[in-house]
């Protein structure tokens, strides 16, 4: 039995592949950074409808759930499994979990005329929404801080004195 012939790669097909999903990818996020700020501060607007209280609520919701979910994930992924493929996934999951924060972070901290309209349409629908995710942000990682601390600190001593 002969072994079937490998033979080269075609690297002007991978290339032409690879030139369109690089076109793709650009194409994708120019038109991603043209509308999502915009709808992103349209669905917060539609939630919270211009009350403080709400925007205070939704707020905090917002910025702690997204926030502790991916730290959990990323706690669990570290604590179980140390593989690089884990630790990838994990990231992957993390950062997809924290998607609502990010596209709040990317209002506040945007510079485009998207990210300007979101910023109008938090300040005029969604008042006290932008503070109040980052104060829930900012709980959830002291939460996690204190909780990660008190773990640790837990832990019976492995040497002796």
């Amino acid at each position: 039995m002969s072994t079937p012939e490998r033979s080269d790669p075609n690297w002007s097909r991978r290339a032409l592949v690879g030139g369109f999903l690089v076109g793709f990818v650009l194409l994708a996020l120019l038109i991603g950074a043209a509308t999502i700020p915009r709808w992103w501060a349209q669905r917060i607007g539609d939630q919270v409808d211009g009350s403080i209280t709400a925007g205070v609520l939704v707020g905090l919701f917002y910025g702690f759930v997204f926030t502790a979910l991916p730290l959990i994930v990323l706690a669990i992924v570290l604590r179980l499994r140390r593989t690089w493929r884990w630790i990838a996934f994990g990231v992957a999951l993390a950062l997809v979990l924290a998607i609502p924060n990010l596209m709040t972070l990317g209002i506040v901290l945007g510079t485009g005329n998207a990210a300007h309209a979101g910023e109008r349409i938090l300040d005029v629908e969604a008042p006290a929404f932008r503070g109040a995710a980052l104060a829930g942000a900012l709980i959830a990682v002291a939460l996690a801080a204190f909780v990660g601390y008190a773990l640790v600190s837990r832990r019976p001593a492995t040497r002796d004195p």
